[in-house]
């Protein structure tokens, strides 16, 4: 390890606390602002149960759910996004770019298109993030498959992620132009990245996905270092390559397919967070992935409390507001890249 990352490394604790501390700001933030809003000391005095009934059911029932949702999935795209990059050797990977979260907006869309009339509201509201996962699972599948030839090397899973991700691109158009208006806007909601059913049931659906995965994708930090080297550098090494690359795809789709499902198609997140996590604290990820999950938690967080308030009493899809904040770093790392 050189000085400069030793350097970098070094920042870890600080970078963790500063993290953490904004984070506590911004809940404090988007729990005191909204179409009603509540004071700081008000919120204070809520969360302590001495707010009113009217205070207790905004923060309760709504906003703080939403904000416990958007930590998750911030997280949970932040570290997929890490793991993809990493397993693909190409910092631009990430579960939008490789046609992940395609697979499972088109997997919602046929299930609007299908089903939903038939299952009512309620039963909707369960039933489609399953579809959502299922979604992104068979997208993966068909990508590995497509992409597999006596082995699969990082460059042939991107393209083909990319290829794929267009067909599925195409499909959804198809889908959406036989929809009645109701579902067309739905469905272009969801698509662009919407929280959906922000309440408790959803949080404790996600929650064990991004504990579980999460933290199996730190304890395989130190396989996740040796497989960024590349194939040949991490075989002469001893690592089992193939067997642990489709083991933390497995753990990076889990990760995005459950986040997606509660957060609609939300891009760029796991793309950019990795990449400029990298370049505070270096390249090992037993730092990047705590730090990825604690940015990506913050960006999120921030990201919806901006399209929830900026047009008030419309709220703008939180992915389109990450997509805004995220448009100009992708730009660069295009022009940067070789």
């Amino acid at each position: 390890m050189n000085v400069s990352s030793q350097k970098k490394n070094k920042r870890f604790p600080s970078l963790v606390l500063l993290l953490s501390s904004l984070i506590l700001i911004m809940f404090f933030v988007t729990l005191s602002t909204g179409v009603i809003p509540i004071s700081p000391m008000e919120v204070i005095q809520t969360l302590l149960l001495q707010g009113t009934d009217q205070q207790e059911l905004v923060l309760f029932d709504f906003r703080l759910p939403r904000i416990v949702l958007a930590i998750l999935i911030g997280a949970g795209l932040s570290v997929s996004g890490v793991i993809l990059q990493a397993v693909t050797h190409n910092e631009l990977a990430e579960p939008g770019i490789l046609g992940i979260n395609t697979g499972a907006g088109l997997a919602v869309v046929l299930f609007i298109y299908f089903f939903q009339d038939t299952l009512g509201a309620n039963m909707s509201t369960f039933v489609m993030p399953l579809f959502a996962l299922i979604g992104a699972l068979l997208a993966a599948l068909l990508i590995y498959v497509i992409a597999w030839k006596n082995g699969v090397s990082p460059i042939r899973l991107v393209l083909v992620g990319i290829g794929v991700n267009a067909g599925f691109s195409a499909a959804l158009i198809i889908f959406q132009l036989q929809m009645d208006p109701q579902n067309f806007r739905q469905a272009t909601v969801w698509l662009s990245g919407d929280i959906w059913n922000p309440g408790w049931m959803s949080v404790l659906a996600l929650l064990p996905w991004i504990l579980i995965l999460s933290s199996y994708a730190l304890y395989k930090s130190s396989v996740l270092n040796v497989l960024h080297m590349g194939d040949d550098v991490a075989a002469g090494l001893g690592a089992k390559v193939e067997k642990e690359r489709r083991i933390l795809l497995i753990i990076a789709v889990g990760l995005a397919g459950a986040s997606v499902a509660a957060g609609g198609a939300i891009a760029f997140l796991g793309l950019i967070v990795p990449h400029i996590v990298r370049k505070l604290i270096g390249p090992l990820h037993q730092y990047i992935i705590p730090v990825s999950t604690l940015m990506g938690a913050l960006l999120l967080m921030t990201a919806d409390a901006i399209g929830r308030n900026i047009l008030t009493p419309t709220q703008v899809p939180v992915g389109i507001v990450v997509s805004i904040l995220s448009a100009p770093y992708f730009v660069y790392l295009l022009m940067k890249s070789k």
